[in-house]
């Protein structure tokens, strides 16, 4: 028999989130719902300054982080769907109470960076369109990601991820659709693919763009989705590849996707917003995109922008919650999380910080947090105990090694430019 699968609230849903059999196509979804992390404001904020001021200089950066994101993701998807346990339930069994409480605490301040970019790049987005005062969009935005929470607790994963789907299309619309009348200069492109820096400023954007895209909160979550999605995973060998190889393309497709948004913004920024001033803010940076482009590809990019804070700040809520049930045992309801969650956000709108600023600063937080997600993912991963065959292979596990080493040197070199004053 197939179990019925738990929502965060640990009510059973009215029946399984799929039956056994079916084609690879109709497994497809978790990574969808993941894939929305790096497509979220802080994206936007930190792409498109990269590329006003920079142009195509750090395209490379989006380019090897999309792909170290497709090597995350896919390891944290398959630990769910292999061992039936998220990636903090599993910290939640191997950590002392001590350590699993302050590694709670580093995962949550990670979560509530998330949240922050998120809210605030949907006030943002509300903003342009209606001109609503910020701290009013904030708790719109707040509001609305509720609803989309409600969806997922009263009708379970398959739901929410059409509903996330959708979004995601409306944000590849809204980003990508600039590009249609603005190409990129292709030597540009090319040029971009050399990995250097120009000065301290393109390393801490660099960073920024890579906390952007390797999201720690996707990489906890991501677990938990796929577990969920698949309950039936292990009841015979030959089912348990059958969705290991679905859970393999959904990534590749999510992340290709997701890519394309991001490496698109930058291009964007790069042949529309190139040496304008005033391009430091993304209210600056529309405002340029609408005298170049046209208020038609300015209002799509508005709603682009929209749609990514709403499904953005919906998975977000939805990663904490696995966070605290993994690590801490303890549930609380994702309407209740969103509510708190939104209070640190609609306070930062209302003293008037920059908008922009926080997003990209919120950013660098969450590339500090992808350590401490990666290195625990690799170890389990990598385990014959606990992976059986389906363990990373060995050109996994170096490329991830890989990874984790690049990250941590980017983060420490971000760390020495800002204590010796050179930012």
């Amino acid at each position: 028999m197939v179990p019925e699968t738990l929502n965060t609230q640990n009510k059973p849903l009215r029946k399984p989130l799929r039956k056994p059999g079916g084609g690879l196509f109709l497994l497809l979804g978790p990574a969808f719902v993941a894939a929305i992390a790096y497509v979220d404001p802080g994206n936007v904020a930190a792409n498109l300054t990269s590329g006003a001021r920079y142009g195509y200089l750090l395209v490379w950066v989006l380019v090897a982080a999309n792909i170290m994101a497709m090597l995350v993701q896919y390891q944290s998807a398959k630990l769910g769907v292999v061992t039936g346990k998220s990636l903090p339930e599993h910290l939640g069994e191997r950590l002392k109470t001590r350590s699993r409480r302050l590694f709670w605490a580093q995962a949550e301040l990670v979560a509530m960076a998330t949240d922050l970019a998120e809210v605030v790049g949907g006030a943002i987005a509300l903003h342009l369109l209606f001109q609503l005062p910020l701290p009013v969009g904030g708790l719109l935005v707040g509001l609305a990601s509720m609803g989309l929470l409600t969806v997922q607790n009263r009708h379970g994963q398959r739901p929410f991820e059409s509903v996330i789907i959708f979004l995601l299309v409306v944000i590849t619309i809204g980003f990508l659709a600039g590009l249609v009348l603005s190409p990129p200069d292709p030597a540009g492109v090319i040029s971009g693919l050399v990995p250097r820096f120009e000065g301290a400023g393109s390393v801490m954007l660099a960073a920024g763009m890579l906390g952007a895209t390797v999201m720690p909160h996707a990489i906890y979550l991501h677990s938990q989705l796929a577990k969920d999605r698949h309950p039936d995973a292990r009841s015979t060998p030959a089912r348990l590849r059958q969705i290991v190889k679905a859970t393999r393309l959904d990534v590749v497709v999510a992340l290709i996707l997701a890519g394309a948004v991001n490496i698109g913004m930058l291009l964007l920024a790069a042949s529309t917003l190139s040496g304008t001033s005033g391009t430091d803010t993304i209210e600056g940076a529309h405002t340029a995109i609408v005298n170049s482009l046209g208020p038609v590809i300015g209002v799509v990019f508005a709603v682009g922008l929209l749609a990514s804070g709403l499904a953005s700040t919906s998975v977000g809520a939805y990663a904490g919650a696995t966070i605290m049930n993994g690590l801490l045992k303890v549930r609380i309801p994702l309407q209740t999380r969103r509510l708190v969650s939104l209070i640190p956000a609609i306070i930062l709108l209302s003293v008037g910080i920059d908008p922009t600023w926080a997003l990209i600063v919120s950013q660098i937080v969450l590339s500090f947090g992808i350590p401490f997600a990666l290195v625990p993912l690799l170890r389990l991963t990598a385990s014959k105990r606990i992976m059986g065959e389906h363990r990373d292979s060995l050109v996994l596990r170096l490329s991830a090694l890989v990874s984790v080493v690049l990250i941590v040197a980017l983060n420490a070199l971000l760390l020495w430019l800002t204590f010796s004053g050179h930012l």
